[in-house]
């Protein structure tokens, strides 16, 4: 199948007469592997995996009116008087998505008393693979497209994209933002599995950082843009705060693990730690859980000193401990040698009662 095939206006499948849309189609696809991603980080965090399905239930709903939403308040085309048509009508934003989507997150970590770092840390990674793909379904709706390409040397796809509804050829800016997700996507993911000790909040402002950066520069240059004021793309300025508020957030975050631990980066106890209970505790609660755990390694060492005697001692090798042995016990070996004769000749039934008493109470 040629690649025009598949470009058009809204293009589309019928089931059953019901129109399926290829954009759809490619969104949720990219929620699906969003949401085997985020169950893998869940897992290797030591965090439940089946409270992926509870932040699902947060993130879309919200991430989708989101989306909606900022998509409808900043498209000059849309009449904001006819809600429901303007509603119902396709058209999302990334961006809206996002805010959208991490008020679900916050949600999710009241409702699960999860610290909003750790969650946020395992869900980014799978939200910039989202994205890398969902922006294939702007090709398959000729969107999201820059400058033409008036070189004929350089229209040829995936450089360059031809759109129908101009008859020319237009560089890919969404096939170059994809590729750069996809980038942002590998160094988070690596990030979240091969270091557990890291500040919690550091992959986010990785994606802040990245994605503002990368969406920032590609603003600019694609058509159509949306302006604020004169001559601004409001959504340029929605990245750049983001980059801007990813690059702050690691600076401190980096900060206090080395005021904490000594380092930038690599230290940070609760990564080896169970996310159901020690991830949400305040810092007091982490310092009366740390205080109990010392106290009973001293506890347990303390009892190793007073242990049983050495086996030196035990077995009577040592000649000066073998000599007191008699002095400070001597009925005792006496008794002990006595006692196999009395048991044998008068005892012997006790000895058959004593042995399921003993039984009893190890099994109790």
């Amino acid at each position: 199948m040629e690649l025009s095939a598949l470009v058009a206006d809204n293009p589309h499948f019928t089931i059953f007469g019901y129109p399926i849309y290829y954009y759809a189609v490619i969104i949720v696809c990219g929620i699906i592997l969003a949401t085997v991603v985020v169950a893998l980080l869940f897992k290797r965090r030591n965090i439940p995996t089946e409270w992926v399905l509870d932040l699902l239930l947060c993130i879309l709903p919200l991430g989708i009116v989101g989306a909606r939403t900022f998509f409808v308040l900043t498209d000059p085309s849309s009449d904001i008087t006819e809600w429901f048509s303007t509603f119902r009508d396709g058209g999302l934003s990334i961006i809206g998505g996002v805010i959208g989507g991490s008020l679900g997150v916050v949600l999710f970590c009241l409702i699960h008393k999860i610290n909003f770092f750790r969650v946020a840390d395992c869900l980014v990674p799978g939200v910039i693979l989202a994205q890398a793909i969902g922006r294939w379904g702007n090709f398959v709706n000729q969107e999201v497209y820059g400058a033409e390409v008036t070189n004929e040397a350089l229209q040829w796809f995936p450089f360059a994209v031809f759109i129908e509804k101009t008859g020319e050829w237009h560089y890919a800016f969404f096939f170059y933002e994809s590729m750069l997700n996809l980038v942002i996507f590998a160094l988070l993911f690596v990030l979240m599995w091969k270091f557990k000790k890291k500040p919690s909040g550091l992959a986010l402002a990785g994606y802040l950082f990245g994605y503002g950066t990368v969406r920032s520069i590609m603003e600019p240059l694609r058509d159509p843009q949306f302006i604020l004021g004169s001559s601004m793309p409001i959504s340029q300025v929605i990245a750049l705060v983001m980059a801007f508020g990813g690059l702050t957030l690691a600076i401190c975050l980096l900060i206090w693990n080395y005021k904490k631990y000594g380092r930038l980066f690599g230290a940070d106890d609760e990564a080896e730690g169970s996310a159901v209970l020690p991830v949400y505790y305040t810092a007091e609660q982490r310092r009366k859980a740390e205080e109990e755990r010392r106290r009973r390694e001293a506890a347990r060492a303390a009892v190793k000193k007073q242990g049983p005697p050495a086996p030196s001692q035990a077995g009577g090798t040592d000649g000066a401990d073998a000599a007191r042995q008699p002095e400070d016990g001597e009925a005792a070996p006496q008794a002990q040698a006595d006692a196999p004769s009395q048991t044998n000749q008068t005892d012997a039934p006790q000895t058959k009662d004593a042995a399921p008493q003993v039984g009893k109470g190890e099994e109790q």
